[in-house]
């Protein structure tokens, strides 16, 4: 069989697991409506002094390739990045790993099944993409080029680009857990950047902003004076149309997409150079955390007497393994007072989050702790505080999935009580985690009577942990909470935007009964999701 068939076979079969699932639905929906969200004028590019593109073929089709490109290659990477941990759980690697299979036919395979997935979507919105236009009902000429070629030109490479990005990060053993699924969104921040440098970035925001900044300045050259460029949720309206009839695809721009695909296949041999062929020999890292002096994060058993089994009869007619015994035989269980046993439930919960962390985590939790009581307390609650609550990401996205990375879930859910004793302590737990590594700031507002100020960081450290007990014990994943809580931490608290500012980094943003009944909602959302859970079990 050749090599390009066993691609193909490869390639298929993983695509159709993905395409099967829920999330592949829910973000094929969130595309369908970003495409609505044009249409309806609620996303928007504002370029020169309040002008936006008259709406035909060409200003639709290349607003919703923008609005996909950027959207998608975030979003998707979360979709598709979970392949060869799939293979890993589901032993099908090692079975792959018997056959005479090529590392970089098994990387180029999965990345084409990435971009497989992120291409139906992509389509999608192709295929939707003249019903925008005839619901906007600004211009009724048709231009299939106009409309698909930017779809094709920018948004499908960079969904190759996406795609190969996500096959590297699951060979490189660091990059292939949380840590890669923080780092990716500041890596896709960074290459969104590269249009705002006068770079052509993937998502051809660059080349959006040459072409009508050329198309501007022979209309109304005043424009040539501060020029600005935005991609706009909301906010200000243009009040000024002009007629762009699209981009010119000559030999520059094509060089520069191709290039992009160049890069893609770059970090797919690069991947391959990672992929150990799902040899636990060759994973270095964790033979080093087994090698590694282990403490055990469950405080030990108190041990307990042993207690002799009461006699039987026993005759050499009988079968000793049909002896039975009488209930009235048995030495009864006593049921002790739960507290202080909840308390301990707690603390077990507290050390298993925090079981596996090296020993620079610490200090530089410590660090951020001391510099809370150090730094002036307005720097401290809008700078400090904020990396404070991001550090510990990769512990509270443990949260309520931690049973299904471990397979431990019929183990937990036969407990007695575990809906309402394991579930609250795990509750406790990380807002236990979000206190201590917060607690500087609270000190800080606690000493000078700031009372509002209090209620809001107590409303935050309520709501980040039951942000992520919800999204784990929904997903039974920790990517949903890490990619989300990233991207909310970065555009609210970071940029002190006031409407999605949790933490009350100014005093426009506080707002911390609305964040408590979240939070409220959150975990009513948690409990009734571990319930099913547990009907099922």
């Amino acid at each position: 069989m050749s090599v390009s068939w066993v691609l193909y076979h490869m390639a298929r079969a993983d695509f159709l697991e993905r395409v099967r699932r829920y999330s592949f639905l829910v973000t094929l929906a969130g595309a369908l409506y970003l495409a609505y969200a044009v249409a309806a004028e609620k996303v928007w590019i504002v370029v020169g002094n309040d002008y936006r593109g008259v709406y035909n073929s060409a200003w639709i089709g290349m607003l919703m390739t923008i609005c996909c490109s950027t959207w998608l290659s975030l979003v998707g990477f979360y979709i598709v990045k979970n392949s060869l941990r799939r293979d890993t759980d589901t032993r099908v690697g090692q079975i792959l790993a018997a056959t005479p299979m090529r590392k970089d036919a098994y990387t180029l395979a999965k990345t084409f099944s990435n971009f497989a997935v992120l291409a139906c979507m992509v389509i999608v919105l192709m295929l939707a993409a003249p019903v925008m236009q005839i619901m906007r009902g600004e211009a009724y000429s048709f231009s299939l080029w106009k409309l698909w070629s930017p779809f094709i030109f920018l948004a499908l490479p960079t969904m190759f680009l996406t795609a190969s990005v996500a096959t590297l990060f699951e060979t490189v053993p660091v990059l292939r857990g949380g840590v890669g699924n923080v780092a990716y969104f500041f890596l896709w921040t960074a290459t969104l950047a590269l249009g705002a440098n006068g770079l052509d970035d993937p998502a051809g925001l660059q080349l959006l902003y040459r072409s009508a900044r050329t198309t501007l300045s022979s209309i109304d050259p005043s424009n040539l004076q501060n020029f600005h460029f935005s991609l706009t949720i909301g906010g200000r309206r243009a009040v000024h149309t002009f007629l762009w009839n699209g981009i010119d695809w000559d030999v520059r721009v094509l060089s520069m997409r191709l290039l992009w695909i160049a890069v893609g296949i770059g970090m797919v041999l690069l991947a391959a150079l990672f992929f150990h062929r799902f040899d636990p020999s060759k994973e270095w890292f964790k033979r080093r955390a087994q090698e590694a002096p282990q403490t055990s994060a469950i405080p030990s058993a108190v041990p307990l007497p042993a207690v002799p089994l009461p006699a039987v009869p026993f005759n050499g007619s009988q079968n000793p393994a049909a002896v039975s015994i009488s209930a009235n035989q048995l030495t009864p269980v006593v049921r002790r007072s739960g507290g202080s046993r909840f308390v301990r439930l707690v603390i077990s919960e507290v050390l298993l989050m925090l079981k596996g962390q090296r020993w620079w985590w610490y200090i530089v939790a410590a660090g951020l702790l001391i510099a809370q009581l150090a730094s002036p307390l307005s720097s401290a609650r809008q700078g400090v505080l904020v990396v404070a609550w991001i550090w510990p990401i990769l512990i509270w996205s443990q949260m309520g999935c931690r049973e299904s990375r471990t397979a431990t879930g019929p183990l937990l859910f036969s407990c007695e009580r575990s809906l309402t004793r394991q579930l609250p302590a795990l509750w406790i737990a990380g807002v236990v985690v979000a206190a201590l590594t917060g607690g500087g700031v609270a000190l800080r507002l606690a000493a000078i009577s700031d009372w509002q100020g209090l209620a809001t960081w107590a409303s935050t450290v309520i709501f980040i942990p039951s942000l992520a007990l919800a999204l784990g014990v929904w997903s039974s994943s920790s990517i949903p909470f890490e990619a989300l809580y990233t991207v909310w931490w970065y555009v609210g608290p970071a940029h002190h935007m006031p409407e999605l500012d949790f933490m009350g980094t100014t005093s426009a943003s506080s707002r911390p009964v609305v964040y408590l009944l979240f939070a409220a909602i959150l975990l009513a959302f948690s409990y009734w999701g571990r319930r099913n859970r547990l009907a099922y079990a």
